[in-house]
């Protein structure tokens, strides 16, 4: 079993420690410049971003579509661990705000990993169906709580308000100054009690 020192990679064989930390930094700058740019930003700036080499990204990720994949699933996984972690939120609505809000950062590369996974429609359809498949019970069990708490109507189904948000990001690659948390924030006013 892995401890905290060493993962286990692909092929079964344990990651050094300062190996795992590189590719969760290449990961955590790659989702940022992926939001801020989009998936097809040049590779040399994850690596300013990360302050790691160009050589260190290939090394990890051989192709964009390996690091688009890389950056999915690991921001996927960050959003369905909020379903196993308290919130760092004051309130549930803050709670929820907060995660929706990370949700949109994850649609925003969602969006751009059909068009770096060109040749593999089913790889990608498989991927979309896992997300929807993890991280619905984790939106539908914050909104629960927030409605509970009497911040939200409780009459606000999870897919729905998933699909409104997705629908929010659409535009980001489309128009200039397109502002989409600000978009889901009049959604989020907009099922807040008052």
């Amino acid at each position: 079993m892995p401890t905290d020192e060493t993962s286990t990679s692909a092929t079964g064989r344990r990651k050094r420690s300062d190996v795992r930390r590189n590719e969760q930094m290449l990961l955590d700058a790659a989702a940022a410049v992926f939001v801020r740019a989009g998936v097809d930003a040049p590779v040399r700036e994850i690596a300013a971003e990360s302050g790691l080499g160009m050589g260190t990204i290939y090394r990890h990720f051989p192709t964009r579509a390996d690091l688009v994949v890389a950056v999915f699933r690991h921001q996927l996984d960050a959003l369905a661990a909020a379903a196993h972690t308290p919130p760092a939120a004051d309130t549930p609505y803050e709670a929820l705000r907060l995660w929706v809000h990370q949700f949109a950062d994850f649609l925003v590369t969602k969006h751009g990993l059909a068009g770096a996974m060109r040749s593999d429609q089913p790889g990608f359809e498989s991927l979309h169906a896992e997300f929807v498949e993890r991280l619905l019970p984790v939106l539908d069990q914050l909104l629960t709580t927030s409605a509970a708490a009497g911040h939200t109507r409780a009459d606000v189904r999870a897919y729905d308000l998933m699909l409104a948000i997705g629908n929010l990001c659409i535009g980001v690659g489309t128009f200039p100054d397109y502002q989409a948390r600000h978009m889901i924030d009049l959604l989020l006013t907009g099922l807040a009690r008052t």
